[in-house]
């Protein structure tokens, strides 16, 4: 035998390294094409990048021994070594894929991968007629270590993603499989107790052509298959960048608290020139402080719980020139390359928070606008009768006596509206406690029923037997049903019927329907029911109204009011049931 290392024709040693290279490339893209969801595809890449891989050695092993002085060995066992061959190796790459492993899985597979490669080398040199059998261990131990090193760098550029990491790998892992059968032939020395013959050598050459064809059309058959799915993949990728990059929104991923991508359009909300100025960076870099324990609640969660966040998260960040930036964020998690992600899209909001305190100062302008005519209007009122009264006192025409009813009447009209107005905008404290809804209508029904009485008006009430209780300040429900009880009243001029029923609603809680059989509200005078000044007396204010709503907001409660014309009006009043807990509540302060 030859005593050069490196043994064999060049150019067929040429052919075998561009063999393994092709087989190595080929099975590198198959074991990245993305893995479908049902896993029998999955399957399908890996076992057909393995048997691939095992054909490509195989091959790169019998034209190298066809280039050297070596015997060749060509049996039907060899298919054994081949599937064998194939099931190790995709050991190997169902080890490198298994993130759970980290770091470690780079050692196991590259183990596994030396391991099939050197058994295919060692084995498929053995046959029946072997007599005698020296292995050199040295040498073996050395191709098995050139194998694991090949197959380990291969495997780290792989997943590093650097540039022409694919090359690099699959010269890496052709380049050592060569070096194994190399070092493979010297390491092993065979004797066979047969004469390779003229038939022997003819049977050889046709499982060979046999193999041969069989091992080239597989592999052409699944390279032919990874380009198409390559292919098809790098178009459906082109989409997805396309919508991406050419979104209006910002489109970014988060990882461990740090930008890890981020489209055009937040490289430009957050006025930075180039995308290494933040990806890599803390979140909170820019995120305003005030946000920042929002934010760290918010990933921890998203951590836990694998979910899309529904509603809108709002937050203020700063631009890398300062600009104060006003967004609203959702966001989804999940998983790449072993990895706990964030996928959110913020949309700058800054434009329309600006509208908003627009729309909002001009809303508040038009209601102090509103407001002021009105205080104007119903105090010019009494102030120009107290001042003819006061020319008529000075110039001494007239009975003076009689006038100073009629001026205090007015000065308490005036008090009235002003302590009115000042209910509706200085908070005040109150205390909540339980009562009972029925007995407050009842003592309201008492106190009313001599008004009643002078109208001609007759009140029936009707009751739940059941204690209807709610949380709030007796006074002030008081009010609102002196308030509504009194419009009904007034509203019936030559006398009827008013109807209070009162009920509980397990949804709605609390109900209280007060009808009267008046002339009936129009719908459009309907809608401004409860609007300051607004009112359709002759001598009201709208105030009270306006006050009895606000009551009943500050109850969580709610106020409608139906009406017919012709037939009367019902105001309804719903309030939350809130039952006496076993210890009676003391009552709580509130500030409404």
């Amino acid at each position: 035998m030859a005593e050069a290392m490196i043994t064999g024709n060049p150019y067929y040693l040429v052919l075998s390294i561009i063999i393994m290279c092709f087989a190595s490339y080929t099975m590198l893209n198959m074991i990245e094409q993305p893995q479908p969801k049902e896993k029998m595809y999955g399957f399908n890449w890996m076992i057909g990048g393995a048997s691939v891989f095992g054909l490509g050695l195989w091959t790169m092993h019998v034209v190298s021994l066809l280039a050297s002085d070596y015997r060749m060995v060509m049996d039907w066992s060899m298919l054994l070594v081949l599937v064998v061959c194939a099931i190790i190796v995709y050991s190997s790459l169902l080890v490198l894929k298994n993130q759970q492993l980290k770091r470690v899985r780079y050692f196991i597979s590259s183990l596994l991968m030396a391991l099939g490669a050197t058994m295919l080398q060692y084995i498929s040199m053995l046959s029946e007629s072997v007599v005698i059998l020296q292995i050199n261990w040295l040498l073996y131990w050395l191709s098995f270590g050139v194998g694991f090193v090949g197959a380990y760098l291969a495997f780290c550029w792989l997943e590093s993603k650097s540039p022409y990491y694919k090359l690099k790998s699959c010269l890496s892992l052709g380049l050592s499989n060569m070096a194994i059968h190399q070092v493979g032939m010297h390491a092993l020395k065979v004797e066979y107790d047969n004469v390779l013959s003229t038939d022997l050598l003819n049977e050889y050459l046709l499982l060979l052509a046999f193999l041969l064809g069989l091992s080239t059309l597989i592999i052409l058959s699944f390279s032919l298959t990874t380009w198409l799915a390559s292919n098809k993949y790098r178009q459906i990728d082109e989409r997805y960048k396309l919508l991406v990059e050419n979104s209006m929104d910002t489109i970014a991923l988060i990882s461990d608290g740090k930008w890890e991508f981020m489209n055009r359009a937040g490289l430009c909300m957050f006025e930075v020139q180039s995308e290494r100025e933040l990806i890599g960076q803390s979140v909170y870099s820019l995120l305003s402080e005030s946000y920042h324990k929002e934010m760290r609640v918010w990933l921890a969660a998203g951590q836990e719980h694998d979910h899309t966040t529904a509603k809108p998260l709002e937050l203020q960040w700063l631009s890398m020139r300062g600009t104060l930036l006003h967004t609203e964020m959702v966001s989804a998690s999940s998983t790449f390359s072993g990895k706990q992600i964030k996928q959110v899209i913020i949309r700058d909001i800054s434009e329309r928070k600006k509208n908003e305190e627009l729309l909002i100062n001009s809303e508040k302008l038009y209601v102090a606008g509103q407001l002021a005519a009105g205080i104007a209007h119903e105090i010019r009122n009494p102030l120009t009768s107290l001042k003819g009264f006061l020319q008529l006192i000075t110039s001494g025409r007239g009975n003076s006596s009689n006038f100073y009813d009629i001026m205090k009447s007015e000065l308490v009209r005036i008090e009235s509206i002003v302590s009115e107005l000042l209910m509706l905008s200085k908070p005040q404290v109150y205390e909540f406690v339980h009562k009972d809804s029925r007995q407050i209508m009842a003592d309201t029904v008492n106190l009313l029923d001599t008004q009643a009485i002078l109208h001609n008006v007759i009140i029936e009430f009707h009751s739940d037997f059941r204690p209807l209780w709610v949380h709030g300040v007796e006074n002030q429900l008081k009010q609102v049903f002196i308030n509504v009880l009194k419009n009904a009243i007034e509203a019936m001029h030559n006398g009827g019927i008013v109807t209070i029923t009162m009920s509980l609603d397990e949804e709605k809680g609390v109900l209280i329907r007060i009808k009267d059989e008046g002339s009936g509200i129009p719908d459009e005078q309907l809608a401004k029911i409860g609007q300051p000044f607004y009112t359709t007396k002759d001598k009201g204010t709208g105030l009270g109204l306006m006050v009895t709503y606000k009551i009943i907001d500050n109850h969580q409660g709610r106020i409608s009011a139906e009406s017919k014309l012709g037939v009367g009006t019902t105001f309804v009043i719903q309030l939350p049931y809130k039952e006496v807990p076993d210890i009676q509540e003391v009552g709580t302060e509130t500030v409404i």
